[in-house]
C-alpha cells in the first residue's frame, strides 16, 4: 500500500509539474507569431482614401478607437478623441476582464513601425509581443487583402495626435492564459472582383466584422454553429440589447428581406436630416454604429446582403431588447 501511495504521489507531482510547465510556456513563450515584417507603407492619395473609407465605414476602426456618446442612440462618435482610444469593454458588459481600445494616433503608436502595426492588425500580437484580446477581429483582418491593410495603415498615419493615455488591459483567469493562444499567423487573400458578388460580399462582411457581433459568445469567444444567428448580449445602462439574427431564416432572420430593404435600413442613417435621439431610461440603445456603416457604398451593402443570403439559416429567435 505504501509503495502504491508513493507511486500515486509521484504521478501527481509529475502531473502538477507538467501543468505548471505548460502554463509557464503559454504565459511566457506565447504568442509566437514571429518578427514584424520590415515594410514601409507608401502613403499615396489612393491608399489614404481607401483606408479612410474602410476605417470609418467598413472595418470601423474609428468606432472603437475613439469615444462614443452613449446618451444618444447608436452612440455616435463624441468630439475631441478621434483615434485616441479608451473605449471600455468591461466585465459588466460580459467580457472576461477589462479591455480598452488603444490610442492609434501618432501619440499612441507613433513609434511603431509599419510592420508592427501590420502584425498587430493581422495577427493580434502587439509591438511588445503581448497578445491582443480579439475584440478587434484580427483573425478576420488577417484574411483580408494586403493592399487593404496597407491602406488602413496609410490612413491611420494621417490622424492628428490625441494626447490620451490608455489603461492597460486586465484579463481574468483563465483567459489571461488562453489569450496567448489566440493570435495566429495571417492568411492574407486577394480581394475578389466585385463582379463575383457573393465572394466579394463575403470579403466585405469579413472586413466589417458582421459575424463577430451577430453570433453568440461565451467568455468573449464565438460559439461554434451560431454564426450570423445573433444572440450576443450587450449590457447597457437601460437594459440588455441582443444582436439580430441576420441569416436567411424566413421567420427569425432576414430571409424575407429584399436587397433594397437591407440597403434602406443602413442608408436611413446617412440622410442629412437624421439626428440620433437621446435614449430614455427605459429605451433601447445599441452598439451597432449605424452612422458609420451608413457611409458604406451601396454596392458593398448589396454584396454583403447577397452573401448573407447564402449562409446557413438559423432558427434563433432574438428578443432585441430587455429593459431594466
Amino acid at each position: 500500500m505504501k509503495k502504491l501511495l508513493k507511486i500515486v504521489g509521484i504521478l501527481v507531482l509529475v502531473l502538477i509539474l507538467a501543468i505548471a510547465a505548460a502554463a509557464t510556456y503559454v504565459k511566457t513563450a506565447l504568442p509566437d507569431i514571429g518578427d514584424a515584417p520590415v515594410i514601409s507603407v507608401e502613403r499615396t492619395p489612393e491608399r489614404i482614401e481607401r483606408g479612410k473609407y474602410l476605417a470609418n465605414h467598413v472595418t470601423v476602426c474609428m468606432d472603437c478607437h475613439s469615444s462614443r456618446d452613449w446618451s444618444l442612440f447608436s452612440a455616435p462618435l463624441a468630439a475631441g478623441n478621434f483615434g485616441g482610444g479608451g473605449e471600455l469593454f468591461s466585465r459588466d458588459m460580459g467580457f472576461p476582464g477589462v479591455f480598452y481600445a488603444r490610442n492609434i494616433t501618432p501619440y499612441g503608436i507613433g513609434e511603431w513601425t509599419d510592420g508592427e502595426v501590420f502584425r498587430a492588425i493581422t495577427t493580434g500580437q502587439s509591438r511588445d509581443g503581448h497578445a491582443l484580446f480579439p475584440i478587434m477581429p484580427y483573425l478576420n483582418y488577417g484574411q483580408l487583402d494586403q493592399e487593404d491593410i496597407y491602406s488602413l495603415i496609410a490612413y491611420i498615419r494621417t490622424l492628428a495626435p490625441v494626447k490620451h493615455d490608455i489603461t492597460p488591459a486586465e484579463a481574468d483567469f483563465p483567459v489571461n492564459f488562453i489569450i496567448n493562444t489566440m493570435p495566429a499567423k495571417a492568411n492574407l487573400t486577394q480581394r475578389p472582383s466585385e463582379a463575383d458578388v457573393v465572394s466579394y460580399g463575403r470579403y466585405m462582411a469579413m472586413a466589417a466584422g458582421c459575424v463577430e457581433c451577430h453570433s453568440m459568445r461565451d467568455k468573449g469567444t464565438r460559439v461554434p454553429g451560431t454564426d450570423y444567428g445573433g444572440g450576443m448580449e450587450f449590457i447597457m445602462p437601460t437594459g440588455v440589447t441582443t444582436s439580430a439574427n441576420i441569416t436567411p431564416h424566413q421567420a427569425n432572420g432576414i430571409g424575407s428581406w429584399t436587397a433594397d430593404a437591407f440597403v434602406k435600413r443602413f442608408k436611413a442613417y446617412a440622410d442629412s436630416t437624421y439626428k440620433p435621439h437621446k435614449v430614455g431610461p427605459k429605451e433601447m440603445n445599441t452598439p451597432m454604429p449605424w452612422m458609420m456603416y451608413a457611409g458604406m457604398e451601396e454596392s458593398d451593402l448589396r454584396a454583403i446582403f447577397a452573401y448573407l443570403q447564402t449562409v446557413t439559416p438559423l432558427e434563433n429567435k432574438v428578443v432585441k431588447f430587455r429593459p431594466n
